[in-house]
């Protein structure tokens, strides 16, 4: 087997960065924030994933100080709001660079929601929401401990809601729900479906063969 090799400092050397397209694809971190004076931001982010189970935290990486960034730094609050197949099309509209005043709910069509903890609205149209409280903010660094123009927003789940339709005996079907993951290149995206799903049961612990040799 022969490979490509490269060492990101001196370039590539292929036709588009294969970075983003080999960690993928990936969930997109669908955020709602507003600033101090109540104004609403929904926007995608790429780079977007969970920390931590219990409690439950995710993040999202602002690659520059964008909005989603200065909105949960002044409030400590934002929601994730999950993208679907029959929200792409809108999703890709909040992408926009507009200018201060525009609202992205309307450049989508979508109908902000009130939140039951915190005060940034979740999509209603989107059939999950994870309402957060900022628990981090972190300027990445290179490995010579130089700042890098982006920040890791991390926040611990405190609510979410969840479309009942997409629970079956009270398990969440991913499958069923049409995710929208982000995959490399400039348009690249990817879904789940029925298809997609194989079973692999983990290995029993050296607690659990003991138990099964035993007389």
């Amino acid at each position: 087997m022969t490979t490509h090799f490269y060492q990101p400092k001196d370039g590539h050397g292929l036709p588009h960065d294969p970075f983003n397209a080999i960690v993928g694809p990936r969930p997109i971190g669908w955020v709602s924030t507003h600033n101090e004076q109540g104004q609403l931001n929904l926007a995608p982010y790429s780079f977007f994933t969970a920390f931590n189970y219990t409690p439950p935290i995710v993040g999202f990486t602002s690659i520059g100080a964008k909005d989603s960034l200065h909105n949960a730094q002044a409030t400590g609050e934002f929601v994730w709001n999950l993208v679907t197949t029959d929200l792409a099309k809108a999703m890709n509209e909040t992408c926009a660079v507009v200018p201060l005043g525009v609202s992205e709910f309307e450049l989508g069509g979508l109908t902000p929601a009130p939140s039951s903890v915190v005060k940034p609205p979740r999509v209603l149209e989107s059939p999950v929401n994870f309402e957060c409280k900022v628990t981090q903010i972190v300027q990445l660094t290179t490995v010579e401990g130089h700042h890098v123009e982006t920040w890791l927003v991390l926040g611990q789940v405190v609510g979410v809601h969840i479309n009942n339709a997409l629970l079956v005996n009270g398990v969440y079907d991913t499958a069923a729900a049409g995710h929208v993951l982000r995959g490399g290149g400039p348009s690249d995206y990817f879904t789940l479906g029925p298809e997609a799903k194989f079973l692999m049961p983990r290995p029993p612990s050296a607690a659990e063969q003991q138990r099964k040799i035993k007389p």
